[in-house]
């Protein structure tokens, strides 16, 4: 029924977050609104992490029905959708920034090293280069695509 509030597990912050956020691909299609300039079906669908089609469908439904992002009718073509995060989805910079930083920080993966020493030694202006992007639509990648784990 529409309009009927959802039943929350727990009234815990972090738990209220994880029934928005709490699957992998949620994120991955945030990292890649926010990080990697992608905004269409297809970019995300061809960002080689090999999610289903239904899958990244069924996601980008439930992230816009959440206030996370935003869907544009295309300037130049009516049927090409273009997928923008709103205030609350860039908002999650942070969060990706850690868990990013985290990851190839303690594990070995794709992500430039000397980069990520930058990005952890300089968070704040990291953070204010992906929002004057995302205030500015300026869909320049921040970080280039990982395909597989690199060693240092």
């Amino acid at each position: 029924m529409p309009g009927k509030p959802k039943r929350r597990r727990s009234g815990c912050p972090v738990s209220i977050s994880l029934e928005i956020l709490g699957d992998r691909w949620s994120l991955l299609i945030i990292r890649d609104l926010m990080v990697r300039g992608f905004t269409t079906f297809k970019q995300f669908q061809e960002s080689g992490e090999g999610i289903a089609t239904n899958i990244l469908a069924d996601r980008l439904r439930k992230l816009e029905k959440a206030g996370i992002v935003t869907v544009e009718v295309g300037k130049t073509d009516a049927r090409r959708l273009n997928y923008r995060l709103t205030e609350k989805g860039i908002d999650l910079a942070p969060v990706l920034f850690e868990l990013l930083v985290w990851g190839a920080w303690h594990q070995e993966t794709a992500a430039p090293w000397a980069q990520i020493v930058s990005m952890r030694r300089n968070r704040e202006a990291f953070l204010a280069e992906v929002r004057r992007r995302w205030q500015e639509r300026d869909s320049t990648p921040l970080l280039p695509g990982f395909s597989r784990a690199a060693k240092r």
